[in-house]
């Protein structure tokens, strides 16, 4: 259930917060960052969205199927593809120039 792990994380103290969500946010950083400006057919948040939610569903898939001694998550996943959506509007203004003027949103 979504939020749940999320919602536990309330009454913990500021260091596992912390790490928690800035771990998840950060896991796929590089990959959402990087992506778009390798790659013209990544050139768009929703794109790297996609990805990044698919490499964080196989990575929590395998962390269940192989029994690492961590749990699987979709908060995991929310916040890992959150994070590589942040990072990809960080680097917006590398790959941002590469998509014709008239389809960007207003």
């Amino acid at each position: 259930m979504p939020f749940t792990d999320l919602t536990d994380l309330v009454g913990a103290s500021w260091e596992t917060v912390s790490v928690q969500v800035g771990g998840n946010l950060l896991v796929f950083a590089a990959l959402g960052a990087l992506l778009p400006v390798r790659s013209r057919a990544m050139s768009s948040t929703a794109r790297v969205a996609a990805v990044a939610a698919a490499f964080s569903v196989i990575v929590e898939a395998l962390q269940y199927a192989l029994r690492l001694g961590r749990f699987s998550s979709v908060d995991d996943v929310l916040l890992n593809t959150a994070g590589a959506v942040i990072f990809a509007l960080v680097t917006r203004r590398w790959w941002a120039v590469r998509i014709p003027a008239e389809t960007l949103p207003r």
